[in-house]
């Protein structure tokens, strides 16, 4: 799965505002890989005002660095306690 920096990366030099099929064609003539060229090609049709809203539009792995191990474990960490689990205490 393409991350938000591959995205950021692979629009650098793109003018905004920008559509869909204006940010996929920037994407492929940089040389993205099929993984970015995937992500964009599922954006909606819309106009983008900066590479930040194509990169928070676009389906990417918003955290790549953290894997599915280790999000499983930090919502099962007792020490984290939500608010109306501390509310409860009181």
């Amino acid at each position: 799965m393409a991350s938000y920096a591959d995205v950021l990366h692979y629009l650098s030099s793109l003018d905004y505002p920008a559509g869909k099929d204006d940010v996929v064609r920037e994407a492929e003539r940089e040389g993205a890989p099929p993984e970015v060229l995937r992500a964009l090609r599922a954006l909606p049709p819309v106009d983008y005002a900066n590479r930040t809203e194509v990169a928070r539009s676009a389906a990417i792995d918003a955290a790549p660095e953290v894997n599915d191990a280790q999000r499983g474990a930090a919502g099962r960490d007792k020490r984290h306690r939500r608010v109306s689990q501390h509310l409860r205490g009181i």
